[in-house]
């Protein structure tokens, strides 16, 4: 889920370069950038950089059981083959 800081912070930014004849209705343009902000990144499945780091973790970890894995079953095969 993407940080409420961010869409406020874009929301904010956009709010400072509207024309002085939209100052009057600022809430509900702030309210409508805000919701067509939120609905975009939901639409895009973002996650955020931490969710990011550590699903790049799990993945280096299995990957490391993975291969640990395969050389224990090439390790049996090879004493199989010795054996008959």
């Amino acid at each position: 889920m993407i940080d409420a800081r961010i869409i406020d912070e874009i929301s904010e930014n956009f709010n400072r370069y509207l024309p002085d004849s939209f100052k009057a209705v600022k809430g509900d343009v702030e309210k409508n950038v805000r919701s067509a902000i939120q609905a975009s990144f939901e639409r895009m499945d973002l996650v955020t950089r931490e969710d990011y780091e550590i699903q790049v973790a799990m993945v280096a970890k299995l990957r490391d059981r993975l291969q640990l894995l395969e050389e224990r079953v090439e390790q049996m095969d090879a004493q199989q083959g010795t054996a008959e």
